[in-house]
């Protein structure tokens, strides 16, 4: 009687996986199952293996290589900001302030307005004639055609940062409420400074939540390429040129060996750097496990 009801609640349960398990299969697993496939041959029609060729072909790809270093350069310049800006925002939310919903209201809008309205924004203020340019002419400040310069990126940096904020600011402060309250009283009793009790008690039980939103900032930020786009077309200005546009225009070409040979290596290095900050948590956070 027992072996029959727990065989039908492993059919019933198998009845309800089964169409999330049906959709990670197509829409997931089997495509890239299809761009590994793609990256080891010369193209969709011959079909010839040809080992690394396409790999190698990559790596010695111009536009490639300028990508990865501008896609590298802005994760390097707006991940850390992320989390140190959002983890200080939700400390401070913490602290008896002035005008708190406020605030709190101001860094959460961008998770309201539709992408297309934040462009709209972001081009009145930056545009050649636009607000920004216009403040900095009233100091005697030669205007600046930012989208087209080496100020490129700190624009869409900007923009990076003020719509991630607040969410990052929220798992921030789901992660402060969840520390034991006794413990920080502890180290106020012994008269520690602020900052011991920061670094030695916060920041050890916000280890996991710095590595989510670490990797949610990382990911994101390789999704700015939809507001840059917007911005900047197809060919935007060197320093604006991510590895979204290389993939973009490689796919338009119907270069699918290159793409996926690209997607490959993307992969890899996002699953290295991953991996990497993993090993990191789990040695600053081992001692307040469990």
């Amino acid at each position: 009687m027992k072996k029959n009801r727990r065989a039908k609640k492993r059919l019933i349960s198998a009845v309800y996986l089964s169409p999330s398990l049906l959709g990670v299969l197509v829409f997931f697993v089997i495509p890239f199952v299809v761009v590994i496939y793609y990256s080891f041959v010369d193209n969709p029609i011959n079909r010839e293996f040809v080992f690394f060729r396409n790999f190698i072909n990559v790596l010695q790809n111009e536009a490639f290589l300028k990508a990865a270093k501008n896609t590298a350069t802005f994760s390097l310049l707006t991940v850390p900001l992320a989390v140190v800006l959002s983890l200080g925002l939700a400390l401070l939310l913490e602290e008896k302030i002035p005008w708190k919903s406020q605030f709190r209201t101001f860094f959460l809008s961008p998770m309201m307005v539709p992408v297309a309205s934040i462009v709209l924004i972001w081009q009145v203020l930056f545009h050649y004639n636009g607000a920004v340019n216009g403040v900095l002419t009233n100091f005697g400040i030669d205007k600046i055609d930012w989208l087209k310069s080496d100020y490129s990126q700190v624009v869409i940096g900007i923009l990076f940062l003020w719509k991630n904020l607040g969410y990052n600011m929220i798992l921030f402060m789901s992660g402060i409420a969840n520390i034991p309250k006794d413990l920080i009283e502890v180290i106020r009793l012994d008269n520690s400074s602020p900052w011991a009790a920061f670094v030695h008690i916060k920041l050890r039980y916000l280890s996991p939540t710095i590595l989510f939103v670490a990797i949610l900032s990382l990911i994101n930020s390789f999704k700015v390429f939809r507001e840059a786009y917007l911005m900047t077309g197809d060919y935007p200005y060197d320093s604006l040129y991510l590895l979204q546009n290389f993939m973009n225009n490689t796919f338009q070409s119907l270069d699918y060996q290159k793409l996926s040979a690209a997607a490959i290596i993307m992969a890899a290095v996002m699953v290295v750097i991953i991996g990497g900050l993993f090993l990191v948590e789990n040695w600053f956070g081992k001692d307040v496990e469990g």
